[in-house]
């Protein structure tokens, strides 16, 4: 699996690639921050709550303004698996799928334990921050898929039967991995949804919305985005809901003023294809970020799920500064994503300065250790 050569990265383009990525891992937070307080409410349980026009700020969830779940909390631990991959790179041991998997049971013991475990040196900083260990009411498929060490794969899922799209709301990283190949990036994707998520609609998903965001963080359109995800879907048995899901969402930019039904419509019944559809709908009819989040959450179906799938895409297609400031003010954990954020374009743009043959730097190391399975 091939990675930039040093030389594309000029100032600008570490400058633009370093805002998109954080405009990805702060969108998907600040759109599940909105959509958790509504989760679980219909329409017109949320007009009752929040007024005629539905929720249009940042309200409480888990005692506090901001506060995000476990979507954005394996939202993170994907950018930190990513960073270890190509950290273990250099040890000849390259096999990203384990990394996301060890990565994921770091999540893992965040739900299970009181708080961080001094005496793990191998979980790099990440796995330290306090705040991450809050529970955040994770589906029953994520505490299964990751309740023992045997990783989930394509030909041997774990919960075969799961098509929901928490596994898609983690995927946004893999699309940051701009020096891949448009079908690696889908296959990773695949594959890291397998240890949660077994349907192979819930795996696809995931893979069309990651690499919908890879074109996206390499400048193209939103249009031009999901076009690129419809040809790399079409070479894969089972592509059929997913390819029909985003065809809709498309067809559904044409017809009439964006409200709460056209939404409810393309979420169908909360699986990832309709999530993940109706994220695109929202981000490709969206005046700006504020007003797509909005509408990402204001409808009958999983409101975080849909606002943290529709933040990536808008963050990833606008970068940082088109985020609402004042929701970023309150944003739970904004110190964290930003400084993972960081740490990941510095790897991606600058990973040979580094770690490598030559020598590596002891603090990057001790960030993210080369070995190592959680306790």
């Amino acid at each position: 699996m091939g990675t930039t050569a040093g030389a594309v990265w000029g100032r600008t383009e570490q400058q633009d690639f370093r805002s998109r990525v954080r405009g990805t891992l702060l969108g998907v937070a600040v759109g599940d921050a909105l959509g958790t307080p509504v989760d679980r409410l219909t329409i017109d349980g949320i007009r009752e709550a929040h007024g005629a026009e539905g929720l249009v700020d940042l309200a409480p969830a888990y005692g506090r303004r901001g506060a995000v779940t476990h979507l954005t909390q394996l939202t993170l631990f994907s950018v930190d698996g990513l960073i270890r991959a190509q950290v273990r790179r250099d040890t000849g041991a390259w096999h990203p799928p384990t990394d996301l998997h060890r990565a994921y049971l770091r999540w893992a013991a965040t739900q299970r334990d009181w708080g961080p475990d001094e005496r793990r040196k191998e979980d790099g900083w990440l796995a330290r921050e306090e705040w991450l260990y809050a529970r955040r009411d994770p589906s029953l498929a994520l505490l299964l898929g990751l309740g023992d060490e045997t990783m989930g794969t394509p030909e041997a899922p774990k919960n075969p039967g799961e098509a929901g799209a928490e596994a898609a709301a983690r995927s946004a990283p893999f699309g940051l991995l701009v020096g891949w190949e448009p079908q690696l990036v889908v296959q990773l994707a695949v594959e890291c949804a397998a240890q949660t998520h077994g349907h192979p609609t819930a795996s696809l998903a995931a893979g069309a919305y990651a690499v919908i965001v890879h074109a996206l963080a390499l400048g193209e359109s939103l249009d031009a985005a999901v076009q690129r995800a419809f040809g790399l879907l079409a070479a894969r048995p089972g592509h059929e809901p997913v390819s029909a899901a985003l065809q809709h969402a498309l067809g559904a930019v044409r017809q009439g003023m964006p409200g709460p039904e056209r939404v409810a419509e393309l979420s169908g019944a909360g699986t990832a294809e309709g999530l993940v559809a109706a994220a695109v709908y929202c981000a490709l009819v969206a005046a700006d970020v504020r007003h797509g989040l909005c509408l990402a959450v204001n409808h009958d179906g999983p409101s975080a799920t849909t606002g943290a799938l529709t933040g990536g895409l808008l963050g990833a297609l606008h970068g940082e500064t088109a985020l609402p400031p004042a929701w970023l003010a309150e944003l739970e954990g904004r110190p964290t994503i930003l400084e993972l954020a960081d740490d990941f374009a510095m790897e991606m743009t600058q990973g040979p300065a580094l770690h490598g043959p030559t020598g590596s730097s002891p603090g990057w190391l001790a960030r993210y250790p080369r070995g190592g399975l959680p306790g």
